[in-house]
């Protein structure tokens, strides 16, 4: 499996020719989509969901399948039949040749006067797992956390914790794009300090790696 990273909360998974693509909001690459079979979108918000550049994808590509909440669902009729799939906590389905569990009910709270939107995250081969917008612990063991390193609904302790809690082998920093050098150094120290068990990293947008 490929990883290719693109701004802030968006991932591209590739394998045996088929293209995965995990949120592609609007701080994404305007290729993000690019040869997607599949797409996976978290919850409803911009940073996460385009919803005319992912219209204009589905357009592109009569064979491109979305998979997603009910609110984004809600958002993307007309594509026709079996194009937009509803997707919840519990659930296992295979996207692009890749088998996808989904984890996760609801967005972490930004402000208690703030309603709480759904969430979903998604396990990828059981090796990838996109939380999203949230702090959700897998039901299962992950080998590659996309970790959320910044957000208004986050303190690096909490990034921290939710580290050490999934204890994947390795970590890539997503949900990004609000962090200066200095910030993301800083995520980079803590990480490395207490989550010792994790090999963190950032990757670049558009820099790929192999997962084995």
């Amino acid at each position: 499996m490929r990883l290719t990273k693109f701004g802030h909360a968006c991932v591209r998974l590739e394998k045996d020719g088929g293209v995965l693509v995990l949120d592609p909001g609007v701080f994404s690459e305007a290729d993000a989509l690019d040869g997607a079979d599949a797409v996976l979108i978290t919850h409803e918000h911009a940073d996460h969901f385009e919803e005319a550049r992912l219209r204009a994808a589905a357009e592109a590509n009569p064979a491109l399948v979305i998979w997603t909440n009910g609110a984004v669902a809600d958002q993307l009729t007309g594509l026709g039949e079996g194009r937009v799939r509803r997707v919840g906590h519990g659930d296992a389905f295979t996207a692009a040749g890749f088998d996808v569990e989904v984890h996760g009910e609801w967005h972490a709270e930004i402000h208690p006067e703030i309603p709480r939107i759904g969430n979903v995250g998604f396990a990828v081969d059981g090796e990838v797992f996109h939380p999203g917008d949230a702090l959700t612990v897998p039901e299962r063991e992950i080998g590659t956390l996309l970790l959320p390193v910044h957000a208004p609904w986050s303190k690096t302790a909490e990034v921290v914790d939710y580290a050490r809690a999934v204890g994947a082998s390795r970590a890539f920093a997503l949900h990004d794009v609000l962090l200066s050098e200095v910030g993301l150094g800083l995520v980079q120290n803590f990480v490395g300090m207490f989550a010792k068990e994790t090999d963190y990293r950032r990757l670049a947008p558009g820099e790929s790696v192999d997962l084995g």
